[in-house]
């Protein structure tokens, strides 16, 4: 059962502890608000401010599994918080470990600073749970995928379009990157993981996975340099770097390109122009 009165002061608690440095929004010079607004907090948790206000007013309807779970990651909750709350919101909290898509909190406060560059948070499995505008522009907006098609390794030996942007030369290393990673991690996890029935799925599915697969492959590692290919800039070469929480197995991967390479002057060109539709 809910407990209104006890949500709503944890909220009202939460958001004027919180300041804008915390969620990386911007201080204004005339701020006077203790903590976030309203607005804010409604913006960071993708619903209405008016909503919101309801729920901190403890008259606002009980909020869905989706929503608490929108609340706590844009509040950048720990996962001891995150349980709490859906505890007072009257939900069993969801599972943790590698299965969990709430993102630490100091893991999203490192992503919070990089909307300048192309960088997303990934599960192990390959799911983009977050992503920079730059990041959407040159991978495709992750936020309109459902299912098992969030999966970077499922869309690769699926979607003939997916790969159809890179070199075959590039073609042939990634699909043996993705293979092994997915065996390694389906020995790692187990035979009834995520991951091994995503090798099953696979399997049923694409003749050129299960042409990889049967190479049995493990420890094969990805270029130290990714290429991309851009409908509106052309080719991109940028290297990635990756930090890892190893509590959840969530990745931050920040891609670069050399100061002053074509790659560079590129990424510069779309941050100017914004977000068009790539491949």
């Amino acid at each position: 059962m809910i407990d209104r009165e006890g949500l709503a002061a944890f909220l009202r608690h939460r958001r004027e502890a919180l300041q804008p440095e915390d969620v990386g929004l911007v201080r204004g010079s005339r701020r006077r608000t203790e903590g976030l607004r309203r607005e804010e907090v409604a913006a960071l948790c993708s619903m209405s401010t008016d909503y919101y206000a309801r729920l901190e007013r403890a008259t606002g309807p009980a909020p869905s599994e989706q929503m608490v779970g929108a609340i706590t990651q844009g509040f950048r909750l720990s996962l001891d918080e995150r349980d709490h709350v859906f505890r007072l919101a009257g939900h069993q909290p969801p599972p943790r470990g590698t299965s969990s898509e709430h993102i630490s909190p100091g893991l999203l406060r490192v992503f919070d600073r990089l909307q300048d560059t192309p960088a997303e948070i990934v599960t192990e499995l390959g799911e983009t749970l977050r992503q920079t505008p730059l990041a959407a522009a040159i991978m495709g907006d992750a936020s309109h995928r459902r299912g098992v098609d969030r999966c970077i390794g499922y869309r690769w030996y699926t979607d003939p379009s997916v790969r159809a942007h890179y070199p075959p030369e590039e073609q042939e290393v990634l699909s043996r990157v993705y293979a092994a990673g997915l065996r390694e991690l389906t020995a790692l996890r187990g035979p009834r993981s995520r991951a091994a029935q995503l090798a099953t799925l696979l399997l049923e599915q694409s003749g050129t996975f299960h042409d990889v697969w049967a190479a049995q492959e493990v420890g094969v590692r990805p270029p130290e340099v990714k290429r991309f290919h851009h409908p509106g800039v052309g080719p991109l070469e940028l290297a990635c770097q990756t930090l890892l929480d190893p509590e959840q197995s969530h990745r931050l991967l920040v891609y670069t390109a050399a100061p002053g390479s074509d790659s560079y002057d590129k990424l510069q060109v779309l941050a100017a122009i914004g977000a068009s539709t790539p491949p």
